[in-house]
This record gives C-alpha cells, sequence and structure tokens, in this order.
C-alpha cells in the first residue's frame, strides 16, 4: 500500500541521515535543516530557497560558534553541541508538521 510504503521510506530516509550526521558530524545536519525553514520563510520557489538557504546556514553556524565560546568562556563547547540543542527540536517539528510537505506533495 502506498501508506505502508511512504512510511518505509520515511524510516530509511531517518536511518541514513543518521548515519551520515555520525560519520560528518552535526555541523552537516545544518545542511538539511536551514533549507527547510528557509522555505516555510520564503516560499517553495527554488530560486529563492536556493539563494538563501546558504546564507541562512552561514549565520546560523556563526551565531553556534558565537554562543559556544562565550556560553561556558573560557571553555569553549563543542559546534556540535549547540547545533544538536537547536537542530533536533526543529527538525523533530518539521517532521511531525502535518502541513508540511515533504517533496512538493
Amino acid at each position: 500500500s502506498p501508506d505502508r510504503h511512504r512510511k518505509s521510506l520515511l524510516v530509511l530516509v531517518s536511518l541514513v541521515t543518521g548515519v551520515m550526521v555520525a560519520v560528518s558530524g552535526s555541523i552537516a545536519f545544518v545542511g538539511l535543516v536551514m533549507p527547510h525553514l528557509v522555505r516555510m520563510v520564503v516560499g517553495a520557489t527554488h530560486a529563492r530557497v536556493l539563494a538563501v538557504a546558504p546564507l541562512a546556514g552561514a549565520v546560523f553556524m556563526v551565531w553556534v560558534d558565537l554562543v559556544s565560546r562565550t556560553l561556558v568562556a573560557p571553555r569553549e563547547l563543542p559546534l556540535g553541541v549547540i547545533t544538536a540543542l537547536v537542530g533536533v527540536p526543529v527538525f523533530i517539528t518539521l517532521m511531525r508538521r502535518k502541513s508540511y510537505m515533504f517533496g512538493g506533495r
């Protein structure tokens, strides 16, 4: 059935995403989350998303770097800690929203 197939694909994509993040670190997670957040703000036009997503990701990473250096100064938190604390809840929220359609459906 299509519903079962869709759920199987969602599980597969989640596992592959987990492997990607485990191998490359949670900074790569920004590349997965930011385009979806940008899409919600600027609309689904690919030209807009492609223009704004890299800038949004860069601004987010500068913000994460600033927070990681100043939160427990003079020590530094790993970037991945702050990235995960912000990125995971956002990603889970995106996945749970019924009104947000992945793949343009």
